[in-house]
């Protein structure tokens, strides 16, 4: 039995990097704002989820919604802007 893969956000990595523009700052004082005690995240982590080469895992992905102040589903709903 094989597995379908999972259907992606088109604009997450957009999101993500527009996230970082409006906190004006460096991906390495992105990846220290996204870390916390469990999830370490590292400036290269920051790139892949930019370019749109990695998604970040949900309890990082939940970082950035908080950070933004938005709710999860606008990060991953192509359908929504940010604000």
């Amino acid at each position: 039995m094989g597995s379908a893969s999972r259907i992606k956000p088109e604009r997450l990595a957009e999101k993500l990097l527009a996230i970082r523009s409006k906190f004006d700052c460096s991906q390495t004082e992105m990846a220290e704002k996204l870390s916390s005690k469990r999830v370490i995240v590292r400036r290269s982590d920051v790139s892949r989820y930019e370019l749109g080469l990695r998604e970040p895992p949900l309890t990082v992905l939940l970082q950035y919604a908080r950070l933004a102040k938005v709710i999860v589903d606008v990060l991953i709903d192509d359908e929504f802007n940010l604000p």
